[in-house]
């Protein structure tokens, strides 16, 4: 009964804002001269009124909640990974590499070892900051920001260079082998195994955190980090663990992109799914079921603003609208009233009320 309080407690914010988010956007439609109820129905319909909707939202989920459990990850040690992005590319990378390098490997052994590759990939992308900020006291925020363009240009300038596929002038690199790419799992769509392996980590993301001695050691460390180290656990390492399991989150993110959706390796293949997941933790509230959920929204905002536009005319940009409001009036939900302490890790991580 009290984990059922609790979820629902956790819940209602989240819930309030999107219904806080969608009223002010209702006014906005409104303003623009359509009908806010035409066009909410056709967002909804966009992103799950057929077959073909459902799945493109789930494909678009799946990246969203990978990199969004990596967030959750780093955020339990008051660690703001602000690189998720960067960290995508760079196991989409190894990813690319990979499966390159071993074209005739069987997929039975193929498949673990780009998983462990894309993991390894944004996992030490994401360990450089995290190290620089627990040994130096450098700034996580500003070197994950920083890295996210050095991981950018870095993919660039390989699919102009060595990764690049023979007799193109495109940025892009050769399709990865057939037994590298990963299976549909729903005939008739394009919906790929990543959502699987999405709600997989979640699993383990919950069970890592709450039943297991690493994930007390991680929650301590966030939730009462002097504390912490007076007991003897090491911080240091826990942050720097936490913001490896981050980045590995995230480079899965990436190998799912490459995988399931293109194929190969392009430039610009994210369109800033590292940067939206960020958002995608902050209204999960930190917790593995609701950055599910909550990457299963922001999905559907990507599908349905598309059918939104066609149909009514409303610009797919005001999806980004409700994306602000939305994690504006959760954050603001938080800071008013903490209960699950995401507002102290957010000022924790910016250095506010010091």
């Amino acid at each position: 009964m009290n984990n059922s309080k609790r979820l629902l407690r956790l819940a209602t914010g989240p819930v309030v804002a999107v219904a806080a988010a969608f009223a002010i956007g209702a006014i906005l439609i409104a303003i623009a001269g359509v009908d806010p109820l035409v066009a909410y129905q056709a967002l909804f319909l966009g992103a799950f009124g057929n077959k073909t909707a459902l799945a493109e939202t789930l494909i678009k989920a799946a990246p969203l909640t990978l990199a969004g459990l990596g967030i959750m990850f780093a955020f339990r040690t008051n660690t703001f990974n602000m690189g998720a992005e960067g960290q995508l590319y760079f196991g989409a990378l190894a990813t690319t590499v990979v499966a390159l390098a071993f074209p005739g490997l069987p997929r039975v052994f193929l498949v673990p070892v780009l998983i462990l590759a894309a993991a390894l990939g944004g996992g030490l992308w994401a360990a450089i900051p995290a190290y620089l900020k627990a040994t130096r006291g450098s700034s996580e925020i500003i070197l994950t920001i920083m890295l996210n363009y050095v991981a950018v240009l870095f993919v660039g300038f390989l699919l102009q260079g060595p990764l690049q596929a023979p007799g193109t002038n495109t940025p892009v690199s050769p399709f990865i082998p057939a037994n590298a790419q990963a299976p549909i799992i729903w005939g008739g769509t394009r919906l790929h195994a990543s959502i699987l392996l999405a709600v997989l980590v979640a699993i383990g993301a919950y069970v890592l955190l709450w039943h297991t001695p690493i994930g007390l050691k991680l929650r301590a460390v966030g939730d009462t980090p002097g504390t912490a180290k007076a007991v003897g656990i090491p911080v240091t390492r826990m942050v720097v663990l936490s913001m490896a399991i981050s980045g590995a989150l995230a480079g899965l993110a990436g190998m799912g992109e490459i995988t399931g959706v293109h194929g190969r390796l392009l430039s610009g293949f994210s369109p800033g799914y590292g940067n939206t997941a960020i958002a995608v933790a902050l209204v999960g509230k930190l917790n593995p079921v609701g950055v599910v959920l909550s990457g299963i929204f922001f999905a559907a905002l990507r599908t349905g603003a598309d059918t939104m536009q066609r149909w009514v005319a409303v610009p797919a940009s005001l999806s980004y609208v409700l994306q602000g409001m939305v994690v504006l009036f959760v954050l603001a939900g938080e800071f008013m009233r903490d209960t699950t302490g995401l507002a102290a890790r957010i000022k924790g991580a910016f250095g506010l009320g010091k």
